[in-house]
């Protein structure tokens, strides 16, 4: 029901801020505001992309949990396409979500309404797990069982690959 009644309030929204805004400044200011929010909001995205996609990259080399730079990544992305769709609405939700302590803020609110169970990482994150029917870990957790087939080439074809006729 919230999703059905964003879809239908952010559009009249922004066309209203459009005819309000219009009417105040003029058709041509309207339009360079919005190329501007889009062009600023692209150079925006990138640079903020960038220092997460280096948080990220740091959180797995130090095997720590990538829940928060992932966050950030995606609520960065979520900005980006706001920020290039035409409205001031969007734009304004869209810069709000590139100010890290905005970020920070929404990313607190999620995590308190989302539960982990459990989470491993590195090596050593299967041991201790049991497998169905025994009590202990799997002694050969490092090998992998598989069985194979030699398949024969086929004569090469002349003509048309056989996939049209």
């Amino acid at each position: 029901m919230y999703l059905f009644l964003a879809f239908l309030m952010v559009p009249i929204l922004e066309i209203a801020l459009f005819i309000q805004v219009g009417g105040t400044i003029g058709l041509w200011p309207t339009l360079a505001i919005v190329v501007m929010t889009a062009v600023l909001g692209t150079w925006l995205v990138r640079t903020q992309g960038r220092l997460a996609m280096g948080q990220l990259r740091n959180s797995f080399q130090q095997l720590n949990d990538p829940t928060e730079p992932l966050a950030h990544g995606a609520m960065i992305l979520f900005a980006g396409a706001l920020l290039l769709t035409p409205g001031f609405f969007t734009d304004a939700v869209g810069f709000a979500l590139l100010v890290p302590k905005i970020r920070m803020g929404v990313y607190r609110y999620i995590r308190s309404k989302v539960t982990v169970a459990q989470f491993q990482m590195g090596p050593g994150a299967m041991h201790g797990r049991t497998y169905p029917g025994q009590n202990s870990p799997r002694p050969d957790a490092d090998v992998i069982d598989g069985d194979y087939e030699e398949v024969k080439p086929e004569q090469p074809r002349k003509g048309p690959s056989g996939w049209v006729k």
